[in-house]
C-alpha cells in the first residue's frame, strides 16, 4: 500500500489560503479518481477539492473552519501499489502546540486587538497626556491603565516622551512573563484586556448580526489594499448618447440573431479593453521593487452575489473579443455568479477590474483597487442631463445621455498623467461611437 498526500491546490496568484467548509468523505471511506473529497472557500469563490488517486481516506489533517495555506497537506489517502510516496510532516507534527493552546492563542489575539483603543488626553484621575505621549502609547499598544502606572518626570508629574519610551523598553521582560502566563491563565489575561476596552453600546431594540465568512475575508482584502496602495482618483464625464441610441436600435435584432441580451456592460467593457491596449502600463502589477507588465488583458467584472457580497469573475483576453463574444462572456459570468456556479478558474488572473456602481443608481464612486492590480474603473449611472451642444451655427442647450467614470489607481506606479489620459482616451473612444455600426 502507498500513501498519497492530498494538498490544497493553487487557486490564483492572489489566493494564499482557504477555509475548510465541509468534508464530503470520512476516514475509512473509499474515494474514486476525481471524486470531490472536501469543500473549501476563499474570499473569491467556494469550490471542491477532488481526489487525484483512487484509494481509502485514512487521515484528515484539518477540521471544518480551519484555515489552510495553499500547498499544505490536508488529507492522506492509501492507494494500491508498492510505490512509496514521500510524506511531508503534517502541520501538527511541525508545530508541537496542542489544539487547545492554538484556540487559546486565537482568543487572546482577538482580545488583544481590543486594547488598541484611542487614549484620551485626560485620565479619570485628571492626569494630562500630551499628543506625542498618546501617539506613542497608541502605536505601542500601551493602555490607559498602564499609562497611569508610569511615574512622570515632567511638570506636575506629567509623563514625558522619555518616560514612556523607558517604560516600553523595560516592558519586554514584563511582556515575556505575561506571555508565559498566557498558556497557564488565559482567562484572567483575556478578562484584563477586555476590562480596558471601550464598551460597545447595544440598545434593547438593536439586532446583532454576525459578519459572514466571506464578508470577513472581503473586509480584510479591502483593508490590505488600502494599506498597500497609494489610492488616488480621476473623474470624467462621458456623453454616451450615440451608444444609447445605437443599442436601442439593434438590441432586438441582436437578441434574435445571437440569443443574448445586449446590455451596456459588454459595450463599455469592449471599449475599456481597447483603451487598455493603448495604455499597457495600466495593465501591470507590483512585485517588490519590480513592475510586472502583463501580456494578457484579463478584465475583472465585479458582480453582486445573492447574499449581498461581491465577487469578481474574469474575462480572459478581453481585447481579443468582438462585441458578440464579449456579450456572451459577460452574460455567462454574471448568470453563474448569481447562481453561485463560478469555478476557481473563473476568478483567477485578472489584470484590471471594472465595477458598475451605476447599477445601484450611484452617479459615481471611488472603488478600492483589487490587489495585486494597480487600477480599477467605476461606471456611474447613465442619466439624461441638459448639456451645451456645439455646432457650426452656434451653441445650444439639448438633452444628452451622460455618465461619470471614476478611475482609482495606485499612485506608487501610476501617475496622474497616465491615470487621467487613460479615461480621457476612453471618453473619446466612446463618444466617437458610429450610429451606423453593425454588430
Amino acid at each position: 500500500m502507498a500513501r498519497f498526500e492530498l494538498k490544497l491546490p493553487k487557486m490564483g496568484e492572489s489566493v494564499a489560503e482557504a477555509t475548510i467548509t465541509t468534508w464530503l468523505k470520512g476516514i475509512g471511506e473509499t474515494v474514486e479518481l476525481d471524486e470531490a473529497i472536501v469543500e473549501i472557500a476563499t474570499d473569491k469563490v467556494d469550490s471542491e477539492v477532488p481526489s487525484e488517486v483512487e484509494g481509502t481516506l485514512t487521515e484528515i489533517l484539518f477540521q471544518k473552519d480551519d484555515v489552510v495555506a495553499v500547498g499544505d497537506t490536508i488529507a492522506i489517502i492509501e492507494t494500491d501499489g508498492d510505490d512509496v510516496v514521500e510524506i511531508i510532516p503534517s502541520p501538527k507534527k511541525n508545530n508541537e502546540t496542542s489544539i487547545e493552546v492554538k484556540e487559546i492563542e486565537k482568543t487572546i489575539e482577538k482580545a488583544i486587538e481590543v486594547v488598541a483603543t484611542p487614549i484620551s488626553k485626560t485620565s479619570d484621575s485628571g492626569r494630562f497626556y500630551s499628543p506625542l505621549v498618546r501617539n506613542i502609547a497608541q502605536t505601542e499598544s500601551v493602555s490607559m491603565s498602564e499609562l497611569e502606572t508610569i511615574s512622570g518626570s515632567g511638570k506636575d508629574n506629567r509623563v514625558t516622551k522619555e518616560d514612556i519610551l523607558a517604560y516600553i523598553s523595560n516592558r519586554g521582560n514584563i511582556s515575556q512573563n505575561t506571555a508565559n502566563q498566557t498558556v497557564k491563565e488565559p482567562v484572567k489575561l483575556i478578562q484584563k484586556v477586555v476590562e480596558n476596552a471601550a464598551p460597545v453600546s447595544v440598545n434593547g431594540g438593536d439586532e446583532i448580526i454576525e459578519i459572514s465568512r466571506m464578508g470577513k475575508l472581503i473586509a480584510k482584502h479591502m483593508v490590505d489594499s488600502v494599506q498597500t496602495s497609494a489610492h488616488v482618483q480621476s473623474f470624467i464625464e462621458i456623453d454616451v448618447t450615440n451608444i444609447v441610441k445605437w443599442r436601442d436600435k439593434v438590441k432586438d435584432d441582436f437578441l434574435k440573431r445571437e440569443g443574448e441580451k445586449l446590455t451596456f456592460t459588454p459595450i463599455l467593457m469592449q471599449a475599456i479593453a481597447s483603451t487598455i491596449k493603448q495604455y499597457p502600463l495600466i495593465n501591470i502589477s507590483v512585485d517588490g521593487d519590480n513592475v510586472i507588465k502583463k501580456k494578457n488583458i484579463n478584465l475583472g467584472m465585479a458582480a453582486a452575489l445573492p447574499d449581498g457580497n461581491l465577487i469578481v469573475p474574469v474575462i480572459k483576453n478581453a481585447d481579443q473579443l468582438n462585441l458578440v463574444g464579449m456579450t456572451k462572456s459577460v452574460n455567462d459570468l454574471a448568470n453563474r455568479a448569481r447562481n453561485n456556479q463560478l469555478k476557481p478558474d473563473d476568478i483567477q488572473d485578472g489584470t484590471y477590474t471594472v465595477t458598475n456602481v451605476g447599477s445601484f443608481g450611484s452617479v459615481m464612486g471611488t472603488p478600492i483597487i483589487n490587489q495585486p492590480q494597480v487600477a480599477i474603473l467605476a461606471l456611474g449611472a447613465i442619466r439624461k442631463v441638459p448639456a451645451v451642444i456645439e455646432t457650426p451655427d452656434g451653441d445650444f442647450i439639448g438633452i444628452r445621455q451622460k455618465m461619470f467614470v471614476s478611475h482609482s489607481y495606485d499612485h506608487r506606479v501610476v501617475n496622474g498623467a497616465l491615470g487621467g489620459m487613460f479615461i480621457k482616451t476612453l471618453k473619446e473612444n466612446l463618444e466617437a461611437w458610429d450610429l451606423d455600426a453593425s454588430f
